[in-house]
């Protein structure tokens, strides 16, 4: 549906194999190939350098990752600072994912439903 209404080029990347494999996504994404290779050879055990105790990869296709992504590693640090409380780093990393969800057009939220980051409409 995204490749025929707004062409090949804004279609996501990295969810589905056949899209990799579609020949007019090729043409549109000279990127597919290398990015598939790296898709293929994550090592969910072993994906940090230096070594770690942490597994696991994420890829995240929203654009919202980013800006979600700096404003929870900012309540976190302020938690683990001593300056917030864990439940209000929490609930603020909360209201501010759904912010920029709902901004997005991602998910709307109806009155009666709690925020969620499910992207499922309630």
């Amino acid at each position: 549906m995204v490749a025929k209404d707004e062409g090949w080029a804004r279609v996501p990347t990295g969810t589905r194999a056949s899209t990799y494999a579609n020949p007019e996504f090729q043409k549109a994404a000279v990127f597919a190939a290398t990015e598939r290779a790296t898709i293929d050879s994550a090592n969910a055990l072993d994906s940090t350098l230096p070594k770690s105790q942490y597994t696991g990869v994420q890829f995240a296709t929203i654009p919202e990752i980013q800006s979600i992504g700096v404003t929870v590693g900012q309540q976190m640090s302020a938690a683990l600072g001593g300056k917030e409380t864990v439940d209000a780093a929490l609930k603020a990393s909360q209201v501010a994912a759904d912010r920029e969800m709902r901004k997005a057009g991602d998910y709307e939220q109806s009155v009666d439903c709690q925020p969620c980051m499910t992207a499922q409409r309630c």
